[in-house]
C-alpha cells in the first residue's frame, strides 16, 4: 500500500547532505580542533532522528517516495523510495555512522589529516544513503560507484604504506568490475521492463523471469553483489581493505560498502528469486563463503583480520538466507543484518581501542587487559554475546529464525541446516576468541602501558553492545517494527513476526542453539590446533586468490607496457603514415562496398566524358586565388628550403581561406587566418632553435610512399565530396537549426548556436583539448637551456674560455 506521502526535498537532502558536511567538514576541524568530532557527528544523529519519523507509516504497510526530474528527455528521475528494507539500512548506516565519527574524532587525534578523513568517512556514508534510498537504477549505480571511491580513498588513507595503497587499488579494481556488471544489468533490465524505477520493476518478476535475457540479467547482478559484498571466490580484498583506519573498518564491515551487494540481492529478489538459477546459485556461493571466511578467522592472530574474516562468512550467510528464499529465512536476513551490523561495529571498535592504549592487536601477546580496559572489556562482552548468539540478545533470535524454515525438510534443506549450525558454531568460536584471549588471565606486556580508552572511544562499543541486549529484551519490537516491514519488502507480502522470549525446551530449535554453542566452544579450545592445520594448508596449497590477482594485475601491466611500446614509439612520421593510410581506406572502402563509383560513369555514352567536365563560371578574381593555392602547393613541393617550404605553405593556406571567404563561409575563412596568424608566430618563437636554411633530403621510397598517401587521399576526399553534391540535399537538420536558434538559444548566428549551445559539449571537449596543448606549449617555451660548463683559463685545457681580446 502507497500512503501517497510526496516529500519534496527533504527526503533528497538525506543522502545530499552528508556530501555537503563531507565539503566543510575539514574547515569545521580546522577551526574546532578538539570537540570537530562532537560536532560532525550530529550530522549523521540528526539524519537518524529524521529518519525515524519514517517508522510509523513503513510499519503500518507504507512507502515513502521523492524525486526531481534528472535527465526529462530520457524520462530519467532522480527518485528515493522508502520502504522496509531501505529504512532498516538506511537507519543502521546513519545511527553506526554518528558513533564512528564521534569514535574517530578520538582515535584519529593529532593526526595531521583528520579533517581531510571526516571528509571522506561522511562522503561514504552519504554514498551508502544514497544507494540504499535509490528507486532509480540509474542513481542506485551512481551511489554503487560513489561508495567504491570513498572506500578507496579511505583504505588508502596511509598513502605512506605500500600495503594501504595496494588494498585500496585491490578493492576498487573489484568493486568497479563489479560495477560495470551491475550497470549491464540495469540496462537490461530497462530494456525488459521498460522502467528504471525499481519500484516499479519488483512487480515485473514474470515478465523478468520469462525473458530471454534472464540469464544475461542474473549473470550481471550478481556479479555486481558477489563482488562488493565479498563472496568466494572474490572475497581476498576485504581483508586487505584492513589497511585502512580502524574507524573505516567499523564502519565498511557493519553497515556500508559490503552490505551494498546484499541489499541489491534482497531488493533484487522479488523480480529475479524464485528460479532454480537463483536459489543454486546464492545457497552454493554463500554457503561456501560462510565456512571459508569462518575457517579463515580462525587462521588468523590479529583482532582486525579475526575480524574481517568473520565479517566474510557472515555475509556469505545473508547471502544463503537470501537464497532460501522462505518466508522464515527473509526474517532471519534482516534480523541477521541488525544482529550482525550491531556486534561487528562494537567490536572492530573495541579492536581499534585495544591497539590504540596497547600498540599492538596479536592475540598471542594480548592478555589480561580486563583490569586495566574494563569498560572495553565490557563492550566486547556485550557484542560477542550478541555474535554468539546467546539468549536475550538479537543474535539469538537471528539464529532462531535461520533455524526454522530448514527443520524436517529434504536433503537440500538438510545440507543448508547443516552448513549453517557449522557456520554459526566457528563464529561463536571466534567470539570467544575476541572476548577471551586479550581481556583474561595475566597481564601480558605490550609495547605501551594499557590504560582505558577515551570516552568518544567507548561510546560506540557500549551503545552498539547495549543495542544488542536491548533488542533481544523486546522481541515484540523487534518483531514488529524490524522483521515484519522487512521481510515484507522483500517477500511482497506481509509476513507475521513469532519472535518471543518463551523457551521451549522440547522444540528442536532450542537443540540446534545448544549443538552450535557446544561447537563454538570446541572450535574455540582447538583454535590453536586449527590455525596451525589451517596455515599448513595454505602453504602446501602455495596460491591464493589473493597471489592470482597479483599475477594478473603484473601480467596486465606488463601487456599495457607492450602495446604502448608497439604503438606509442614516438617516431611521428610512422603516426602521420597510419593516420593517413586509415583515412584512405576509411574514404574509398564504404565506396568500393556500395557502389560509390557509378555515378563518374555517363549513362548515355560510356565515352562521353565532356558532358561531365564542365567548368564552373566563376569570376577573374576567383580563379586567380585558385591558382594562387595551386602555386602555392607546387611551390610547397619544389621549395629548395626548410623556409621557401613553410613560407609557400603559409601562402596556399591564405589562398584557401580567401577561398573559404568568397564562397560563402567567413567562420571557416576566419578559422584559416588565425591558424596561419599562429603559424607565423609559432615559426617567429622557433627561428632562433631551428635551422630554415637547410633543405630535407629524403629519400625516394619515402617520397613514394608520401606522395601517393597524399594523392589518394586528397583524391578520396574530393571523389567523396562530389558524391555528396550528386545526391538531394537532406535539410531538415539544417532548417531545425534555423528554426530553434532564436527560440531556443536566442542566438542569430547560427554557427555560434550551435558551437555554443547545440555542440555544447563538443566545444568544451574541444577547448579543453587546446587549452592542454597550449600549455604543453608553454611549458616548453619556458624551459630554460642547462647552464654550459665553467671554461678553464688555461688554452691548454678542452673547455678553455676564449677571451674578448684573444677572440
Amino acid at each position: 500500500m502507497d500512503l501517497g506521502l510526496s516529500l519534496d526535498t527533504s527526503l533528497l537532502l538525506v543522502a545530499l547532505v552528508p556530501f555537503l558536511a563531507a565539503f566543510v567538514a575539514p574547515f569545521v576541524h580546522r577551526f574546532i580542533r578538539p570537540v570537530s568530532g562532537w560536532i560532525l557527528a550530529l550530522v549523521p544523529g540528526g539524519i537518524f532522528l529524521y529518519l525515524l519519523g519514517f517508522v510509523e507509516p513503513i510499519v503500518s504497510g507504507g512507502t515513502i517516495s521523492a524525486g526531481l526530474d534528472w535527465i526529462p528527455s530520457y524520462d530519467i528521475r532522480l527518485s528515493f523510495f522508502v520502504d522496509g528494507l531501505s529504512l532498516l539500512f538506511a537507519l543502521t548506516i546513519s545511527g553506526i555512522g554518528a558513533l564512528v565519527v564521534l569514535y574517530s574524532g578520538a582515535y584519529l587525534k593529532g593526526h595531521p589529516h583528520q579533517g581531510r578523513f571526516f571528509g571522506f568517512i561522511l562522503a561514504f556514508m552519504g554514498a551508502m544513503l544514497g544507494l540504499v534510498l535509490s528507486d532509480s537504477l540509474l542513481a542506485l549505480f551512481t551511489f554503487w560507484e560513489l561508495t567504491s571511491i570513498t572506500s578507496f580513498l579511505l583504505i588508502g588513507f596511509d598513502h605512506g604504506r605500500q600495503a594501504a595503497r595496494r588494498g585500496a587499488i585491490q578493492a576498487l579494481v573489484i568493486t568497479n568490475i563489479g560495477g560495470m556488471f551491475l550497470l549491464a544489468g540495469g540496462i537490461l533490465i530497462h530494456q525488459i521492463a521498460g522502467s528504471w524505477d525499481l519500484s516499479a520493476v519488483r512487480g515485473m518478476g514474470e515478465v523478468l523471469r520469462g525473458s530471454g535475457l534472464y540469464g544475461a540479467v542474473l549473470v550481471c547482478i550478481l556479479g555486481g553483489a558477489f563482488t562488493k559484498s565479498a563472496q568466494f571466490p572474490l572475497h581476498f580484498w576485504l581483508p586487505n581493505a584492513m589497511e585502512a583506519p580502524t574507524p573505516v573498518s567499523a564502519f565498511l564491515h557493519s553497515a556500508t560498502m559490503v552490505q551494498a551487494g546484499v541489499y541489491l540481492l534482497a531488493r533484487m529478489s522479488p523480480s529475479l528469486g524464485g528460479t532454480e538459477a537463483w536459489t543454486l546459485t546464492l545457497t552454493i556461493i554463500g554457503g561456501v563463503t560462510l565456512l571459508w571466511g569462518a575457517l579463515g578467522s580462525l587462521r588468523q592472530t590479529d583482532l582486525k583480520q579475526i575480524l574481517a574474516q568473520s565479517t566474510i562468512a557472515s555475509l556469505g550467510l545473508l547471502v544463503l538466507l537470501i537464497g532460501l528464499g522462505t518466508e522464515a529465512s527473509i526474517a532471519a536476513m534482516a534480523v541477521y543484518f541488525l544482529a550482525h551490523a550491531l556486534y561487528k561495529a562494537g567490536l572492530f571498535m573495541v579492536a581499534g581501542a585495544v591497539d590504540h592504549e596497547t600498540g599492538t592487536r596479536d592475540i598471542t601477546t594480548l592478555r589480561g587487559l580486563a583490569d586495566k580496559m574494563p569498560v572495553t572489556f565490557i563492550g566486547a562482552g556485550l557484542a560477542a554475546l550478541s555474535m554468539i548468539g546467546l539468549p536475550l540478545t538479537i543474535g539469538y533470535f537471528a539464529k532462531e529464525e535461520m533455524y526454522l524454515g530448514l527443520i524436517g525438510g529434504q536433503w537440500e534443506t538438510a545440507l543448508a541446516l547443516i552448513v549453517l549450525v557449522l557456520g554459526n558454531a566457528l563464529l561463536a568460536g571466534v567470539a570467544l576468541l575476541v572476548l577471551i584471549r586479550p581481556f583474561l588471565g595475566d597481564l601480558a606486556p605490550t609495547p605501551k602501558p594499557p590504560h582505558e580508552a577515551p570516552i568518544a572511544m567507548l561510546a560506540g562499543p557500549i551503545l552498539l553492545g547495549a543495542g544488542g541486549i536491548v533488542a533481544g529484551l523486546l522481541p515484540d519490537w523487534v518483531g514488529h517494527d524490524v522483521l515484519v516491514p522487512a521481510a515484507s519488502a522483500v517477500l511482497g507480502e506481509t509476513v507475521k513476526s513469532h519472535l518471543s522470549l518463551a523457551i521451549d525446551l522440547t522444540s528442536p530449535l532450542l537443540w540446534l542453539s545448544a549443538l552450535t554453542w557446544a561447537l563454538g566452544i570446541l572450535f574455540y579450545r582447538q583454535a590453536d590446533t586449527m590455525r596451525t592445520l589451517l596455515r599448513r594448508f595454505e602453504q602446501g596449497l602455495g596460491w591464493t586468490a589473493d597471489t592470482v590477482f597479483d599475477a594478473v594485475m603484473f601480467g596486465l601491466i606488463r601487456f599495457a607496457g607492450a602495446v604502448t611500446r608497439f604503438f606509442h614509439h614516438g617516431q611521428l612520421e610512422f603516426y602521420l603514415t597510419v593516420v593517413f593510410a586509415g583515412l584512405a581506406l576509411a574514404v574509398f572502402g564504404p565506396m568500393f562496398a556500395f557502389g560509390g563509383f557509378d555515378w563518374l560513369v555517363p549513362a548515355a555514352d560510356l565515352g562521353d566524358w565532356s558532358k561531365r567536365l564542365v567548368l564552373p563560371g566563376l569570376q577573374p578574381y576567383e580563379w586567380g586565388i585558385i591558382l594562387l593555392a595551386v602555386l602555392g602547393l607546387v611551390a610547397v613541393l619544389i621549395a629548395g628550403t626548410r623556409l621557401v617550404a613553410i613560407l609557400s605553405l603559409g601562402a596556399q593556406g591564405t589562398a584557401l581561406a580567401m577561398i573559404f571567404l568568397l564562397f560563402g563561409a567567413p567562420d571557416l575563412a576566419f578559422t584559416q587566418f588565425m591558424v596561419e596568424i599562429l603559424s607565423v608566430v609559432i615559426l617567429a618563437l622557433v627561428m632562433t632553435r631551428l635551422r630554415l636554411d637547410e633543405r630535407d633530403h629524403r629519400p625516394f621510397e619515402d617520397w613514394a610512399r608520401d606522395g601517393t598517401l597524399a594523392i589518394v587521399c586528397g583524391a578520396g576526399v574530393s571523389l567523396l565530396l562530389m558524391l555528396v553534391l550528386t545526391g538531394t540535399l537532406d535539410t531538415r537538420l539544417s532548417d531545425f537549426f534555423t528554426q530553434t536558434s532564436v527560440p531556443i538559444a536566442h542566438g542569430h548566428n547560427i554557427v555560434n548556436v550551435i558551437l555554443v549551445d547545440y555542440r555544447g559539449f563538443d566545444t568544451l571537449g574541444e577547448i579543453s583539448v587546446v587549452m592542454g596543448a597550449g600549455i604543453a606549449i608553454l611549458a616548453l617555451l619556458r624551459r630554460r637551456k642547462a647552464p654550459l660548463p665553467p671554461r678553464s683559463a688555461d688554452p691548454t685545457e678542452p673547455n678553455h674560455r676564449v677571451t674578448e681580446a684573444e677572440a
